[in-house]
């Protein structure tokens, strides 16, 4: 009886010496912020959470998202026996056991049995199949987390008996939120741009966010009661200062950014890029701009330059920052140093303008499909020439229709790759024949 009142008091001084993080951890679905797609009423994890009816499931997300806080509420909802395992320092001894355990369980109480293993993409092909016995009998609910694509770490066996959430790095109003929770059980008031710095600083991840707020109350209360949270305390947290610009400043970097990228000033472009990521922005935001550039200021001057774009968009969602920023700084430094081109942006502006004037616009006979019974009798297809029999590739016909007919959309300029396509293209209509304009090396009749 004495121990037992000892380990309580021992677990209570614990419980109060956790870091933030720990003591706020979720208690009811409704604590949990963000995750809104698998949490909201209604939404396919909170009803197989509430039900209790959850399967096998594989929880992928960035650090800091919530996923060990989910397993762990899981744990408090569910009439299952709840173990937990981490693939960091558990063995395959370990996980034999524990699958024993729960067969013993199952047995002797007919409890099932949840077993959450932390970082699962640790466990290699062998120790992973060690599971899959288990969880295909029904023996055991795996709940596995991970902060690697499961795709490429889960072995598919194990994959395609389990159902896949995938959780979003929190916004920074999701941040904020927990921020203020945090100062709230520290017994501390804040600022709010005290708030909106650690929760900009913190990259998606609510464990930083939390973790710098209690390291900034700390640095608050070393002045005094009450305690309450500057802009200089949340700075020391974060070992950053604030770099400050509201909505306007927003818009005037970002175009600052576009502008420097399509004047081909690499310095000034990656400094824009710099003060986006110093003061919080939203690297997908910054991200979607450099793909929309490598079409709109560089187009087929640099083909290349959209396929770097995209992918340094797809590496911000699968790695994050802050080693994303290698990444966009790349793909920056590679659209400021292309040649440039908005002909693409042309082309399609007086494609459309086209489009919407007046006239049918019918497709010529020549082109039209004459794959089906009785096109022949309608002329459908009747004169198209094939260029692949041409020994060029390439034969003179018609391809728009009559109301559009001289019209000139893509008029490749003479940069980069442009400059080789005008000189090679036969569909270039001779438009070499014309003066350059100096401006922008745009050939003119």
């Amino acid at each position: 009886m004495g121990e037992d009142l000892f380990s309580a008091a021992a677990d209570e001084r614990l419980s109060r010496r956790s870091p933030l993080a720990a003591r706020l951890r979720p208690r009811h679905i409704d604590d949990v912020v963000g995750q809104r797609h698998l949490l909201a009423p209604g939404k396919p994890l909170r009803t197989l959470i509430e039900d209790d009816r959850l399967s096998s499931v594989i929880l992928w997300g960035p650090p800091g998202t919530g996923k060990t806080s989910l397993a762990r509420l899981i744990a408090t909802t569910t009439e299952k026996s709840f173990v937990e395992l981490s693939a960091v320092t558990a063995s395959v001894k370990d996980v034999r056991e524990q699958i024993a355990a729960a067969r013993h369980r199952l047995g002797e109480r007919g409890s099932g049995t949840i077993l959450f293993l932390d970082e699962v993409h640790r466990f290699n092909k062998a120790q992973q199949d060690t599971l899959l016995p288990a969880v295909e009998e029904g023996l055991i609910v795996l709940i596995g987390a991970t902060t690697e694509n499961p795709h490429f770490e889960v072995n598919p066996p194990l994959m395609s008996r389990s159902t896949l959430f995938r959780l979003a790095a929190l916004d920074d109003a999701d941040l904020a939120t927990l921020v203020r929770r945090g100062f709230e059980v520290e017994g501390a008031s804040a600022d709010d741009d005290a708030v909106a710095h650690i929760a900009h600083r913190a990259g998606g991840d609510g464990r930083h966010a939390l973790t710098s707020a209690e390291v900034a109350a700390a640095l608050a209360a070393a002045r005094g009661r009450p305690i309450h949270v500057t802009i200089d305390d949340a700075e020391g947290a974060v070992d950053a200062k604030a770099v400050r610009y509201g909505r306007d400043g927003h818009y005037d970097v970002i175009s600052a950014f576009i502008k420097s990228i399509r004047g081909s000033d690499a310095d000034a472009a990656v400094y824009w890029l710099a003060r986006m990521l110093e003061a919080g922005e939203d690297p997908r935001f910054i991200a979607r701009r450099l793909v929309i550039h490598a079409s709109e200021d560089i187009g087929l001057a640099d083909p290349q330059a959209l396929l770097v774009a995209t992918a340094a968009a797809h590496a911000v969602e699968f790695v994050g920052l802050p080693e994303a920023q290698l990444n966009l700084a790349q793909a920056t430094l590679h659209l400021a140093t292309s040649p440039k081109s908005n002909r693409v942006t042309r082309a399609i502006l007086d494609a459309r303008a086209a489009a919407r004037e007046a006239g049918t616009g019918e497709v010529p006979p020549h082109l039209r499909d004459a794959h089906y019974a009785g096109a022949d009798s309608l002329g459908h297809g009747t004169g198209y020439r094939y260029p692949h029999d041409e020994p060029e590739g390439w034969v003179e016909q018609g391809y728009l229709p009559d109301e559009m007919v001289g019209r000139i959309f893509y008029d490749p300029s003479s940069h980069g790759r442009e400059g080789r396509l005008r000189a090679w293209w036969p569909g270039h209509r001779e438009l070499d024949t014309g003066t350059t304009d100096a401006a922008d090396g745009h050939v003119v009749d």
